[in-house]
């Protein structure tokens, strides 16, 4: 790590931080399984079909009843699949009836919060992580289903083969309780990565 942080200096996380939620949670959606490049473009196109930029992240981003209203095969257009579509509209119809209560959850400990956004179709684990990491701004999160950090950690400590869950935790207590950050060197040691379904 100490290599991994020379190479990529000061951490800008900070500046990650998308603070609209319910972007937060479209955008780990569209990122789903897709090369971090694929999933800027396909960011653009979504955020291009409500006139807002998706370069900035204090910009506008829709309501949950304009997307609802929106016809999927517009969504579709913007390089969404039939599956994702799905799952952003369940996002934005609970969270537009009070089902999902994005304005609460930053007041919740980690676990509540994984067990609320698990509830919803097509949040996973890995989906949920990202969202406290990169909307809640927890300080304690290592995605471990994330291609792009497991293909990090392997390369950063020499593995012969993808590191398992167990071995990433044991290695990840030296990083507590700051492993967002250690998580964020370690994308930025892979910019080209892809990331698991959910």
């Amino acid at each position: 790590m100490r290599r991994i942080i020379a190479q990529v200096g000061p951490c800008l996380l900070h500046e990650r931080v998308q603070t609209n939620r319910l972007r937060a949670l479209v955008m780990a959606i569209i990122s789903q399984q897709i090369s971090w490049h694929a999933a800027r473009t396909v960011e653009a196109r979504f955020c291009a079909l409500y006139g807002c930029d998706s370069k900035d992240r204090h910009a506008k981003f829709p309501k949950p009843e304009q997307i609802l209203a929106t016809p999927v095969r517009k969504l579709r257009s913007a390089g969404l699949s039939r599956q994702k579509v799905r799952y952003i509209r369940d996002i934005v119809a609970r969270a537009s009836s009070g089902e999902l209560p994005l304005a609460r959850l930053g007041r919740m400990n980690d676990d509540v919060i994984m067990k609320r956004l698990t509830a919803v179709k097509g949040i996973g684990r890995w989906t949920a992580e990202i969202f406290m990491l990169i909307s809640l701004g927890r300080p304690d999160v290592l995605p471990v289903d994330d291609l792009g950090i497991q293909h990090a950690i392997r390369k950063a400590y020499g593995l012969r083969r993808m590191p398992s869950e167990k071995k990433m935790l044991e290695l990840s207590q030296a990083w507590r309780p700051y492993r967002s950050v250690a998580a964020w060197y370690l994308w930025r040691s892979r910019r080209d990565q892809t990331t698991p379904k959910k």
